[in-house]
């Protein structure tokens, strides 16, 4: 599992841990308001929206809320103390004897269906952003690949440039799965994102296209240039084995197929006909590249 995973799952999970805290904080208020029994002095306190669990978890990760929305981060934190102190007012009142304030029970009931509609939004922001992303190779997945595709088509034509569009696949994928395990698979899949990434120019996205397949997006002056890129790729592939356990490495290598995109083409006949060319490829005995001319 790649660190980008655990490190959202971690947050996820402590942020679920801090709301839950918050919920048995809202008992504890309730308890208060019904046996008028004191709610504890971190609720009287007047930095209580810094003590609680909460509180103290939201300020040593402001820096990841701010960097999602900061915002939302600053509304966040005034919600969350308005909350408090409306509770400290509400609690005070009724510990002396007196019924609390509607407008205090106004300001609580509000600022808490903000706060957890707030949490809520950055949990969804949090969860969407890890989607776009393949835990297994840090690559992006294909989710964003159209809007990326329109921007590049857009350069070209501007740039009088061409653009390709690279379908890569793992050659003999499977008996590497059969033979040595679905760790070794992933280590192999892990291998080749990153060849393929130190391979490709800036600029140039590249994603997880599904199973051992990749898509890239070659910017390039020339058909030759073009060739030039896919047999540069194809290079790094097979010149790098793979480590695997006991000391044993595999070499690999990988199959393209370019398909030069029509200057009003849409996204998906450029993938049909790359697609298309990497069967051929396959078909000529793998280890290749194939290119399939503009429409």
């Amino acid at each position: 599992m790649s660190r980008v995973l655990v490190e959202t799952d971690a947050f996820v999970a402590e942020l679920d841990a801090a709301v839950e805290a918050h919920m048995d904080w809202s008992r504890r208020i309730l308890r208060c308001a019904v046996l008028h029994s004191t709610p504890g002095e971190d609720v009287l306190d007047p930095m209580a929206h810094t003590l609680c669990r909460f509180g103290a978890w939201f300020c040593a990760n402001r820096g990841t809320f701010e960097a999602l929305d900061a915002a939302s981060a600053q509304r966040l934190e005034a919600v969350h103390q308005a909350m408090h102190d409306a509770i400290r007012a509400l609690c005070t009142q009724v510990i002396s004897g007196q019924p609390g304030r509607d407008g205090d029970l106004d300001a609580f009931e509000t600022s808490q269906a903000e706060l957890l509609k707030l949490l809520a939004d950055y949990k969804t922001r949090i969860l969407s952003s890890a989607v776009r992303d393949d835990p297994l190779t840090g690559l992006p997945l294909r989710y964003n690949v159209e809007n990326d595709f329109v921007l590049c088509q857009k350069e070209a034509r501007r740039n009088r440039s061409l653009l390709y569009v690279v379908m890569i696949d793992v050659d003999h994928f499977k008996p590497i799965n059969d033979t040595y395990g679905h760790q070794a698979g992933d280590q192999v899949l892990r291998h080749v994102a990153h060849t393929l990434k130190q391979g490709v120019r800036g600029g140039e996205p590249l994603y997880r296209f599904g199973g051992e397949e990749f898509l890239w997006l070659l910017k390039c002056k020339s058909p030759e240039e073009a060739r030039k890129s896919a047999r540069r790729i194809l290079a790094a592939v097979g010149t790098t084995p793979v480590p695997i356990d006991d000391g044993e490495t595999l070499r690999l290598t990988i199959t393209l197929g370019l398909a030069q995109v029509g200057e009003m083409e849409d996204l998906s006949s450029a993938i049909r006909r790359a697609d298309l060319a990497l069967y051929q490829g396959k078909q000529d005995g793998r280890n290749r590249y194939v290119i399939a001319d503009a429409p």
